[in-house]
C-alpha cells in the first residue's frame, strides 16, 4: 500500500514539473563585403571589423593587390571578387565568350588578386545562368583547390548547382545587407539575417564597404554573441553547410 502511495505522489509531482527545455541549436553568421580594393582607407575599415570578415576583392581596382596582402596579413580569408556579365572591364565574363577567353580572363584576375582562398561573381545575373561555362568554372576551382561562393544576384544561377554537381566546396549567399544605403535599412537586414541563422541554423551575409554598412557592423557586430550568434568564417560555413542548399536555395539539401 505504501509503494502504490509512493507511486501516486511521484506521478502528481511529474504532473506539475516544469518541461524540459530542448537546447537552443547553434546560429551561425558569416560576413562576406564585395567590391574591396577602390579605398585604401575606406577598406582599412573593414579588416577592422571586430571578427572573421571575408574579404572579395575586384582585380580591376587601384589597389587590389595592395589590399590583398594587407587582407592577409590581417589574418582575413580573401576571395576573389570575379567580375561577370553585365559587369564590364578586361577581366569581366560575358556568356559570348569562347572557354579559352575566360580562362585567360581568370588567370589574370587572380594574379591581380594574390592569397585568394576561392572567389565570388560580382553582378553576373546573365554569366551565372550559362551551364557550360559554370561547370567548367566549378572545375576550374576544384583543379586549384579554391571553394566558390554563390552571390546569387539572380534566381537563374545554377552556379552552386553546377559546383553541387562535383562535390567543390561551396555556399550561397542568403542576405544581402545593403541593397538600400540607409542605417535603418542595413539594420534590418542584418536582423534579417540573424533571425535566419535562429531558424535555420546558419546565414551568409554580403555587404559593401558604404559608410552605412560599416556603422552599422561595427555598431552592431559586437553584439552577436549575446544573441546566441557564432561569427564564423566562409571556410567554416561551407564546413557547416556541407555543400548542401537552404530550403531557399533547393530541396532536400539540392540546389534548383
Amino acid at each position: 500500500m505504501r509503494f502504490v502511495f509512493v507511486l501516486l505522489c511521484c506521478l502528481a509531482g511529474a504532473a506539475h514539473a516544469e518541461p524540459v527545455s530542448p537546447k537552443p541549436h547553434k546560429a551561425y553568421l558569416s560576413l562576406i563585403i564585395d567590391d574591396l580594393g577602390q579605398n585604401l582607407p575606406r577598406d582599412r575599415r573593414v579588416l577592422a571589423l571586430p571578427g572573421p570578415v571575408t574579404t572579395a576583392i575586384m582585380p580591376d581596382t587601384p589597389h587590389a593587390t595592395e589590399f590583398a596582402r594587407e587582407a592577409h596579413r590581417a589574418g582575413k580569408i580573401v576571395i576573389l571578387h570575379m567580375p561577370m556579365d553585365p559587369a564590364t572591364g578586361p577581366y569581366a565574363w560575358h556568356p559570348d565568350l569562347p572557354i579559352e577567353e575566360l580562362e585567360k580572363r581568370l588567370n589574370a584576375a587572380f594574379k591581380m588578386v594574390p592569397y585568394t582562398a576561392g572567389i565570388n561573381n560580382h553582378m553576373g545575373s546573365r554569366m551565372t545562368a550559362q551551364p557550360v561555362a559554370m561547370a567548367w568554372l566549378m572545375g576550374e576551382l576544384q583543379r586549384r583547390h579554391k571553394f566558390f561562393v554563390d552571390s546569387r544576384t539572380s534566381a537563374q544561377t545554377v552556379a552552386a548547382q553546377q559546383a553541387q554537381k562535383i562535390d567543390l566546396a561551396s555556399v550561397s549567399r542568403d542576405v544581402f545587407l545593403d541593397d538600400e544605403r540607409t542605417e535603418a535599412a542595413i539594420y534590418t537586414q542584418l536582423q534579417t539575417a540573424i533571425s535566419l541563422a535562429q531558424k535555420q541554423g546558419s546565414a551568409v551575409m554580403i555587404g559593401h564597404p558604404y559608410p552605412q554598412t560599416l556603422a552599422v557592423l561595427e555598431r552592431e557586430l559586437p553584439k552577436l554573441k549575446a544573441q546566441g550568434i557564432e561569427w564564423i568564417d566562409i571556410r567554416q560555413m561551407i564546413s557547416v553547410r556541407s555543400n548542401k542548399a537552404t530550403a531557399a536555395h533547393g530541396k532536400d539539401g539540392v540546389y534548383r
